[in-house]
């Protein structure tokens, strides 16, 4: 087993995500939308 390759682990890149309007917490950033997982405030993405 020690022979095996290790993946170089390379932390994530920070991106500044949208606050809420609502409540104030960052909102999760999906395929085709917003969303607030606190209060549930919800935009979707016009492309």
């Amino acid at each position: 087993m020690a022979d095996k390759k290790e993946k170089e682990k390379k932390p994530k890149e920070y991106k500044p995500g949208k606050m809420c309007p609502k409540c104030g917490s960052k909102m999760a950033d999906h395929k085709n939308r917003l969303s607030c997982g606190k209060c549930g405030y919800t935009e979707f993405k016009h492309d």
